[in-house]
């Protein structure tokens, strides 16, 4: 019989903000299986001796009438131990019907201005009867894989991973800022850039290194998961929008700067290596998904700023 975290949540990001609490229960119960809708949470987790398996929930998950597939998949998993870590009626109703033993489960309409961070540490801690769980984790990495990066990059630079990619374009600061950002940090020290972003937003990296050439940046976007964890691993520094590269950065104890334009304060509330930039006059509590601020709100002076404190 199986232990099992469900967690539904799409972006690779958000799974991984939720590592530390797959951590906990794996300490208590032995290595865990993870249920998702992210379909490349597994490559990230795939070294990681915490965890049995991860199980990309590909349908049975949007509309009501799937709790009956839904429970037979549950059923089929053998779970003893279920973490529904997302308040959801449909989940519950589906994990009672597939006879799961012991269930654990957010307050099923409590979806309304859930703090992601806050909610899964006091789930964690009501459930396991912990005080003071941990918010941040660390990320298994092969060192085989590690150091063949390390092989990879110049030390005698200093490597800033740029998460020039994004969930949705109102949260991108945009490639032309970045270009400027590039520009500046290159008259006074000597960088190198890797561009983080998916292969359909590789119009952006193109951009990018089109104007500042292969000589100080890469793109990434050609990359997958598996093969970009273990060189982000080993870059001095993150800057960028909020995109799942600053959940590995922090998690890796690397210092990460998240450009915050409508991503809620809690994306970037858990790491003491996480250190976000707001946008002029901003509200920290106050940005939301529904915030519609300009890129350009977030100078490319403000994030020099916040790099020449971080990388002394």
């Amino acid at each position: 019989m199986k232990t099992a975290v469900l967690l539904s949540y799409k972006g690779l990001g958000t799974n991984l903000l939720h590592l530390a609490y797959c951590h906990e229960i794996a300490k208590r119960f032995g290595p865990i299986t993870i249920i998702t809708i992210c379909k490349n949470l597994e490559q990230a987790l795939i070294e990681d001796p915490l965890i049995n398996e991860v199980i990309y929930l590909d349908k049975y998950y949007k509309k009501f009438f799937d709790i009956f597939s839904l429970s037979k998949l549950l059923k089929k998993i053998n779970i003893s131990n279920l973490f529904i870590y997302y308040p959801s009626l449909r989940y519950l109703l589906a994990s009672k019907i597939a006879g799961i033993k012991n269930i654990y489960y957010y307050p099923v309409f409590t979806k309304k201005n859930l703090h992601l961070v806050k909610a899964a540490k006091e789930f964690t801690e009501q459930t396991l009867k912990i005080k003071n769980c941990p918010t941040e984790t660390e990320l298994f990495i092969n060192q085989k894989r590690k150091e063949e990066n390390i092989k990879k990059i110049d030390k005698t630079k200093k490597n800033i991973i740029l998460g020039v990619g994004s969930s949705g374009p109102t949260t991108r600061w945009g490639a032309n800022n970045f270009i400027n950002l590039i520009e500046k940090l290159n008259i006074n020290d000597n960088y190198f850039f890797y561009l983080l972003c998916g292969p359909e937003e590789k119009e952006i990296a193109n951009k990018i290194f089109n104007k500042i050439g292969e000589t100080s940046c890469k793109s990434l976007s050609n990359k997958n998961i598996f093969e970009i964890i273990p060189l982000i691993s080993v870059c001095d520094m993150y800057v960028g929008n909020d995109s799942f590269g600053h959940h590995i950065t922090s998690q890796k104890s690397i210092p990460s700067i998240i450009i915050m334009l409508d991503t809620p304060k809690a994306y970037s509330d858990y790491s003491k290596n996480q250190f976000r930039i707001l946008p002029k006059d901003a509200v920290e509590n106050k940005i939301s998904h529904d915030s519609t601020f300009d890129p350009n709100s977030v100078s490319v002076d403000m994030v020099l700023k916040k790099i020449s404190i971080l990388l002394k």
